[in-house]
């Protein structure tokens, strides 16, 4: 019989070698997909995930936004499967995102898009999927089985393949990324700061998880992971929104997880990070030294939040087990959530 959060710690620690192995085997194959996307030179994309994945269609929101300067959204698959909407969808790029590609919402959205003319793209964990059978073209996350129903190198991986598409698309130069893998094992190696923040917040009924720009995704996956490991009340807002309203429920009673690695992200969240310090905030910052540290040394800011994530599974996972739960089977949840 294994021990209460042993597959998700087992999954968590895999993160390096994911990242390696997606780098050595899938970095052609996805600038062969980058390429194909390039040909036929979209003007619009529209994402569309649920759960965990949404949080990385999030961050590949931001890359299309920034390094190919298109517009690009999140889709609401209901609009089309529950209220039948037909869009005109001619030089869009549609791209679904789904660890297991097996959604029966996302598999009608993506063949409902690509009959109205988008061109379609699924990133999954599982190439012979429905989805990516349903889709024109597909990237193979390759993150391999994941056991523990709370995703950890399986959302990394999306993170990963997502930027090695939308970079190969805009002609970047992707050479930054060999550092990944080295840079996760050396944040992955400062448990001892998540040790410390874990026995802090054992008690805590509800926290806020705040960033911005590249890191906004981060503090929603973070958020997500404590809800369903822990049990607690987690909300996620971006810097900017933090302050325009909610900021009024935050005091020392509410724990702020803050999100402020280099870049120019980082450095928006700077004057929030003030105004919670204060009113008195119990903030712990991400990133920092002195907080749950990540190794960003050489590494380009838009793949920070490859990084920025890991001690926050940690995080989740050792409070989980903290408050007397048991992270690889989360109450009323299955790995595989199928919504129509």
């Amino acid at each position: 019989m294994t021990q209460p959060g042993a597959l998700m710690a087992a999954e968590i620690a895999e993160q390096p070698e994911v990242l390696a192995a997606l780098l050595a085997r899938q970095t052609d194959p996805l600038a062969d997909v980058a390429a194909a996307v390039r040909t036929r030179a979209p003007r619009f994309v529209l994402f569309a995930a649920r759960g965990t994945s949404d949080h990385a269609a999030l961050y590949a929101k931001y890359l299309v936004e920034t390094k190919l300067a298109l517009p690009a959204g999140l889709v609401s698959p209901s609009t089309m499967t529950v209220y039948g909407a037909r869009p005109a969808l001619d030089d869009v790029l549609f791209v679904a995102v789904s660890q297991s590609g097996g959604s029966p919402d996302l598999v009608e959205s993506m063949s409902t898009a690509r009959a109205c003319g988008a061109l379609t793209l699924a990133v999954t964990n599982q190439p012979s999927s429905p989805l990516a059978r349903a889709a024109e073209l597909s990237a193979d996350v390759a993150a391999g089985p994941e056991l523990a129903v709370a995703a950890t190198k399986t959302y990394t991986a999306e993170l990963l393949a997502l930027y090695l598409v939308v970079a190969g698309w805009a002609g970047l130069d992707t050479s930054a990324a060999a550092r990944l893998p080295d840079a996760a094992a050396r944040t992955l190696a400062r448990a001892d700061r998540v040790d410390a923040a874990a026995d802090r917040y054992r008690f805590a009924d509800r926290l806020v998880t705040t960033a911005r720009g590249y890191s906004y995704p981060t503090a929603r996956e973070a958020a997500l992971k404590l809800m369903e490991t822990s049990y607690l009340g987690a909300q996620a807002f971006s810097g900017a929104d933090l302050l325009h309203g909610p900021m009024a429920m935050v005091d020392a009673g509410v724990p702020v997880i803050a999100i402020r690695t280099p870049g120019a992200g980082g450095q928006a969240m700077d004057p929030v990070i003030a105004k919670l310090t204060n009113v008195g905030a119990d903030v712990l910052l991400v990133g920092p030294d002195s907080g749950l540290p990540v190794a960003t040394e050489g590494v380009d800011a838009e793949l920070s939040p490859i990084l920025e994530i890991l001690p926050l599974q940690q995080l989740a996972w050792r409070l989980a087990l903290n408050r007397g739960g048991d992270p690889d089977a989360p109450r009323g949840l299955r790995k595989v959530t199928e919504t129509y």
